[in-house]
């Protein structure tokens, strides 16, 4: 894309690598989500095409160009074909049709001493994970039409700004289920139609996983369906997010299966995807090793 001819075409002031704090290959300018700071620490990556902030970390292209022009997305979409960006179907989840409305189970609240044990042992910061992703907790009696939630920590489903499910995982070592999903006729839009992540911080290049507690580990820049079975939708909308993606299931013999074909199918939707292969599963590693990876990933 011609990034250059479409800031000037925005009115959006920039510097180029002749600038002294401007690294060869990049566009700098002040960065439009971190507030009242005035350094140039937005970037756009001539040869990969993305934004990122050296101080907030990545962020979506239609979205920080909306945020530095004023113009609307579909405007900057629009824009953004003329001067040669790749043209994307636009995928909308359908609201799921429901009988009862959305609840989370009862006896729910902020995360507890159990809660907070279990993500520790998991090598986990819980009282950041409980800010950044909404965290809730069961105690001992926790239902929702029948279905017993307790001992878990709820993870709110968040899409488009809105909570639209939930997933419960159980802090027990003697639970027979880990994940347990909201009832389906409570949810406002299907789980495995849409995708686990914060959708504000997404950039060009995204990691896809199974889990939460994947994510949790990798952080803004990764994504989960729910499991490695994952549905045309999900495939719809990482097509319509991402120009390239990293496949990081765990690694035994069906997950790795299900990742090739992942791959197959991004490809074939016109995605650039790479399978990229873990020891056990990402929420295991050390997270010192799970920020390099990320870093070497997405900056590479």
């Amino acid at each position: 894309m011609r990034m250059p001819e479409l800031l000037n075409a925005l009115g959006v002031p920039y510097q180029t690598e002749g600038h002294k704090h401007c690294r060869p290959g990049w566009l700098n300018m002040p960065c439009c989500w971190c507030a009242g700071n005035p350094g140039l620490h937005l970037g756009w990556d001539l040869e990969r095409e993305h934004f990122y902030c050296w101080r907030c970390g990545g962020h979506p292209t239609v979205k920080t160009l909306a945020r530095l022009s004023g113009k609307s997305p579909s405007q900057i979409r629009q824009l953004m074909r003329e001067y040669g960006g790749r043209p994307r179907f636009h995928f909308q989840p359908k609201r799921a049709p429901r009988a009862k409305g959305f609840r989370l189970p009862s006896n729910i609240g902020p995360l507890q001493s159990q809660h907070h044990r279990y993500l520790l042992s998991r090598g986990f910061n819980s009282k950041e994970l409980e800010r950044e992703w909404g965290l809730l907790g069961t105690g001992p009696i926790s239902m929702l039409d029948g279905r017993d939630y307790k001992n878990r920590i709820i993870a709110p489903i968040v899409w488009d700004g809105h909570t639209v499910s939930f997933q419960g995982r159980s802090i027990s070592t003697t639970s027979g289920i880990k994940y347990k999903a909201c009832p389906k006729d409570r949810e406002l839009i299907n789980h495995k139609h849409i995708l686990y992540g914060k959708q504000e911080h997404w950039t060009e290049t995204g990691i896809c996983v199974e889990g939460i507690t994947d994510v949790w580990r990798l952080g803004p820049s990764a994504f989960a369906t729910f499991g490695i079975e994952y549905s045309i939708q999900q495939v719809k909308l990482m097509a319509w997010n991402f120009r390239r993606i990293f496949v990081m299931f765990d690694d035994d013999p069906q997950a790795v299966r299900q990742a090739e074909k992942l791959v197959a199918d991004l490809r074939f939707a016109g995605v650039e995807a790479y399978r990229k292969p873990v020891e056990g599963d990402p929420g295991g590693m050390r997270q010192e090793d799970a920020h390099d990876l990320v870093n070497r990933l997405i900056l590479k």
